[in-house]
């Protein structure tokens, strides 16, 4: 059994909070693990985040756009998620695969095989045991993500809002994509309702890590 843990949702859904919640979890429990996010995870992964999340002075095509998620993921696996795994340790994972088929594919409108083709190609058959989907209204997602960017502003912290800022159109049709890939994967992803308080949240995903590491 892989121990590869992915978490997935909207903006503003709460990943951050919860992959940080989960990991202390794990390490109460005496398992061993990493966290670790995409796009990012390696110097180039970081060097791509720049360009991917920062708003700058140029536009990025759909398919750039892309083709930037596939090369950050392949060095991720590659130096990241592959040899922690092989080391017996649980990855946690801010955002993977089924990221790029909710934003590229259902929210950019490109082609879900093609996208599906070039995982394959880049990333090999890697498949997380369990995708925890954080899901909840768009509007209420936005809200927390708009809010949070306001905090950071003033700070000298480059503001990572180029998704955010896209019409709500586009966050919506990520939210019903992310929705159809769970329902045609149900034995790989739990859907869990983030518009909750975040402790309660936390209790949900604990239930799930219990029983991942019972077996």
């Amino acid at each position: 059994m892989t121990r590869l843990i992915t978490f997935e949702g909207i903006e503003g859904s709460g990943k951050t909070t919860q992959i940080g919640m989960a990991g202390a979890y794990l390490k109460a429990a005496g398992a061993p693990y990493i966290i670790t996010g995409e796009p990012g995870g390696t110097p180039l992964g970081e060097r791509i985040r720049e360009i991917l999340l920062n708003r700058g002075a140029y536009p990025i095509s759909p398919e750039s756009e892309l083709f930037l998620f596939i090369a950050a993921r392949s060095q991720h696996v590659r130096d990241v998620i592959l040899p922690a795994l092989k080391q017996g340790k649980w990855v946690l994972c801010d955002r993977f695969f089924d990221a790029t088929l909710a934003y590229q594919g259902f929210g950019r409108g490109l082609n879900i095989n093609f996208i599906k083709g070039h995982h394959d190609f880049s990333s090999g058959p890697l498949k997380p045991v369990r995708t925890i989907l954080l899901d909840l209204p768009v509007e209420t997602g936005l809200g927390r993500a708009m809010d949070r960017i306001a905090q950071i502003k003033g700070k000298g912290v480059a503001l990572e809002d180029r998704f955010e800022r896209e019409e709500r159109e586009f966050h919506q049709k990520i939210r019903e994509g992310y929705l159809t890939l769970a329902e045609a994967e149900p034995e790989r992803y739990r859907i869990i309702d983030a518009s909750r308080e975040a402790a309660v949240v936390h209790r949900d995903i604990c239930a799930q890590l219990e029983k991942l590491m019972a077996r």
